[in-house]
């Protein structure tokens, strides 16, 4: 069963046309990597599928559940069901994260079960302010397990984390999202993919998604020794799989 499914989507931003055609489909409980160099608009489409106001779509639809959305806002978005973990996590002032997590939450969170016991300290902190890379992250997650979403973007999460704080970002991944929620998860590294290991991989060049496969390894493998550019060569028509 699809519960994402994105049609010929062109989006622009800033006058700047940067989706040229995305279709990709996300069945309930799938995986999917989504690969590509910067730049390559991995971060348009997760902020398209989000609704944020500043990505204008002049073509294509979105369809989550059978319900075109299009053109929903973005709060009408996460009431359905969708939530995004930002890549650089905006601060937001004069509300502390543990009255935001009490006023999304539709999940109870105990911090103890997530490892997290040493996190305790930012609950009575404004979201985010003051925050390092790695609590930024954290805060995020937080706020993903209070909503329990049926589809979440991480949009590299895995970025400026040391290994240790990405062991944790990942079983804590693993452990609430991973098995039930459809996951679309966003990086150019590929490093965490060691950790939480895809059903698909996709990947994005210049604004279309050139390539999909069921053979992560595989293509991570091609990618390290050729780079991206070699992934044009098994460029596939829409939501067909190529390994």
């Amino acid at each position: 069963m699809e519960v994402l499914k994105i049609q010929d989507l062109h989006v622009k931003a800033d006058s700047k046309k940067i989706l040229k055609g995305v279709n990709l489909s996300v069945k309930k409980g799938e995986v999917i990597a989504l690969l590509g160099p910067n730049a390559s608009g991995k971060s348009t489409l997760a902020y398209t599928i989000m609704g944020l106001p500043e990505f204008k779509v002049e073509k294509g639809k979105i369809f989550f559940e059978g319900l075109e959305i299009t053109h929903l806002k973005t709060f009408e978005r996460a009431k359905l069901g969708i939530s995004l973990a930002f890549q650089h996590p905006p601060q937001v002032r004069n509300v502390k994260l543990k009255d935001l997590l009490r006023r999304i939450q539709t999940r109870r969170i105990e911090l103890s079960p997530l490892g997290l016991d040493g996190f305790s300290r930012l609950l009575g902190r404004e979201v985010n302010v003051g925050f390092s890379g790695g609590e930024r992250k954290i805060s995020e997650l937080l706020q993903l397990i209070a909503m329990n979403p049926k589809v979440v973007i991480f949009d590299e999460i895995d970025s400026g984390l040391d290994i240790q704080k990405l062991k944790l970002v990942t079983k804590i991944i693993k452990e609430n999202f991973v098995d039930g929620t459809s996951v679309i998860l966003i990086t150019h590294r590929g490093s965490i993919l060691r950790w939480i290991k895809p059903h698909r991989v996709a990947i994005m060049i210049e604004g279309k998604i050139v390539c999909e496969s069921d053979d992560w390894e595989k293509v991570w493998g091609t990618i390290g020794r050729y780079g991206y550019e070699k992934c044009r060569e098994c460029e596939v028509s829409p939501n067909r799989s190529s390994s």
